[in-house]
């Protein structure tokens, strides 16, 4: 009995799946896209014997034109092309092309289109030569008549017969070009050899503008007729019947389409009825069906039931292995901590570094050794120290060396404890480093009322002499920040890392002056931001995702601590640091954006 209910299920089923793919195949074959399809299609023929008509229209104004532009020629017949081939790819695409008529059609279209694009081409060279002669033909004429007013030594009735002919034979030529006969045409050759005749009494050097002036009008006799066949040839190609045929086709495939629609949207409302009554027998059997559906529940709710007790065994299990996972990850979240300590204790030991170099060097070259030698020259004079000073030579020198020493000694132990202060500082910020380390791990950021503009400055000082070894120009582009709170030793750690990597971004630059630009400003009215651009090597698109990673870094000697714990600052001061470079070898831009919690408004 289930067997056969399931059978009967499954063989409705089927029958259902196979109405709805009919009723699917008939909707797609009675779609109304094939009427659109043949409105573009009637409409480019349309468009395309606007063309032809535009195309007609240019070649006779070119028939009369002066000038010699024959891009209106050129540009309907491009136009035909381009909409010709947008039909030919609509009518491809909905199978119309692969019967015999359509093929004759196209053919006859194609055939009449370069047809005429031949008498065209011809239409053109010869009519340019046609407009040439004709325009050059008083010019010519002027030429004659300013000579032959020169020959004074020439029987006046014979200069003046050839001048009259001469414009006689410009006026028959000018006539020609616009009623061209038979019997025009025989008046200029009979014009032309009774010039011959009468030429041949003139001077030699006065007979080269009459032979230049018959030899255009020759040309005019034996082109006009030419472009006028040509003419009459392309206005007898019937490239507007051609298309007028596919029109009538196109009408003709079109009621035979939308008489196979109406048959197929027939069928579709009867398959859609026999499809409602399928469904409405189904759900009839849907139904009747729920019982065994309540069976199959509390079956599966048996089987549930046991396998949430394996699922609870699991999770014992899980919750063993889980905290063995927190154990080592709680180690390996001290190590990192470690990293980043030793990472920016480093950069800062660097700044320790020079303030100590500098100091020894102040203290190897100290003014204070010439006080040992001044002191040598009044030992060596214990008796007669009064008349060393006043009358000696180097006695007399003596006192102001002293004075000039003891300023000297002053200003070196200023600037010594100038550094010793900086040094201090350093020192601090090593602790202070620590101590924010150890921040991460859940103690509260301390904040302070703070310049950015000083703490910047305190920045550039702790790398001041890697700056200037590697020859960095610092461009400060500060704008007016009031006094904000924040986590000074969080800030100053970001800082100093931007400016180390901006610095070793740029070791490698040989060809252009080093520039690092510090930028300050306030953004929105809510936020701070403090930003580090270099010149140097940039960032590739792939290492853009990864620049912050923990251990990410492209130098050789890197470590891929500093970004990552520069991220995790920011982060912290409910901020972010952002990186953007335009590639490899154009420079780096470094963000941070921090809320902006001015001192009037913590208080």
């Amino acid at each position: 009995m289930k067997v056969s209910r399931r059978a009967s299920l499954l063989l409705l089923g089927l029958v259902a799946v196979l109405l709805a793919s009919i009723l699917v195949f008939l909707y797609l074959k009675s779609g109304s896209e094939q009427t659109t399809a043949y409105t573009e299609s009637r409409d480019l023929i349309r468009q395309i014997k606007q063309q032809n008509s535009l195309w007609e229209n240019e070649i006779l104004k070119a028939r009369v034109a002066i000038s010699h532009n024959y891009d209106p020629l050129v540009s309907p017949m491009n136009e035909m092309n381009r909409l010709w081939e947008r039909f030919d790819t609509m009518e491809s695409g909905h199978g119309r092309n692969d019967s015999t008529q359509w093929d004759e059609a196209h053919e006859s279209f194609l055939e009449a289109m370069q047809e005429k694009t031949r008498l065209v081409e011809r239409f053109k060279s010869h009519n340019a030569l046609l407009r040439n002669s004709l325009a050059f033909l008083p010019t010519a004429e002027d030429d004659i008549q300013a000579q032959l007013a020169d020959l004074s030594d020439l029987d006046k009735v014979q200069v003046q017969n050839i001048a009259t002919d001469t414009y006689d034979l410009l006026l028959s030529a000018l006539e020609f070009s616009q009623v061209t006969s038979d019997d025009k045409a025989a008046d200029i050759v009979l014009g032309l050899n009774k010039l011959a005749v009468n030429a041949q009494r003139l001077p030699e050097d006065f007979q080269a503008p009459i032979k230049i002036l018959s030899n255009h009008i020759a040309l005019i006799l034996r082109e006009q007729p030419i472009v006028n066949r040509l003419l009459e040839e392309i206005e007898a190609i019937p490239v507007a019947e051609r298309l007028d045929n596919i029109t009538t086709m196109l009408n003709q495939d079109q009621q035979r389409v939308e008489k196979i629609d109406r048959k197929y949207h027939f069928y579709l409302l009867l398959f859609s009825v026999l499809l409602m009554l399928s469904l409405l027998w189904l759900a009839i059997r849907l139904i009747r069906s729920f019982a065994e559906i309540n069976r199959v529940n509390a079956a599966l709710q048996t089987a549930n039931d046991v396998l949430e007790q394996r699922v609870e065994e699991r999770t014992r299990e899980l919750k063993n292995v889980q905290s063995e996972l927190l154990d080592a990850a709680r180690q390996a979240g001290m190590a990192e901590i470690a990293t980043n300590v030793l990472h920016n204790v480093g950069n800062v030991l660097n700044s320790v570094n020079i303030s100590s170099d500098l100091i020894s060097r102040k203290l190897r070259s100290s003014k204070a050794l010439g006080l040992g030698k001044a002191m040598q020259l009044i030992n060596d004079h214990p008796d007669d120290l009064g008349h060393f000073l006043s009358e000696d030579d180097k006695g007399k020198l003596l006192p102001g060396y002293l004075n000039q020493l003891v300023g000297a000694i002053a200003q070196e132990q200023q600037e010594m404890v100038d550094e010793l202060n900086q040094m201090n500082k350093s020192v601090d910020h090593i602790k202070d480093i620590v101590a924010t380390q150890q921040s991460y791990a859940g103690a509260n950021s301390m904040t302070e009322p703070l310049y950015i503009d000083d703490l910047l400055e305190d920045a550039l000082r702790m790398n001041a002499g890697a700056l200037t070894r590697h020859h960095v120009t610092v461009v400060k582009e500060y704008a007016e920040v009031p006094q904000v709170m924040g986590d000074k030793h969080r800030l100053l750690l970001i800082l100093i890392n931007l400016i180390s990597n901006a610095k070793y971004a740029m070791s490698d630059l040989s060809n252009r002056p080093r520039t690092m630009t510090l930028g300050v400003k306030i953004v929105d009215d809510n936020f701070l931001e403090i930003s580090v651009r270099d010149d140097g090597e940039g960032i590739a698109p792939e290492n853009m995702t990864r620049i912050f990673a923990h251990g990410f870094t492209t130098r050789k000697e890197g470590h891929g601590f500093g970004l990552h714990s520069c991220a995790l600052a920011a982060i912290e001061m409910n901020g972010h640091l952002t990186a953007h470079s335009d590639g490899p070898g154009l420079g780096a831009l470094f963000t941070l954006q921090i809320p902006l919690i001015t001192v009037t408004e913590n208080a």
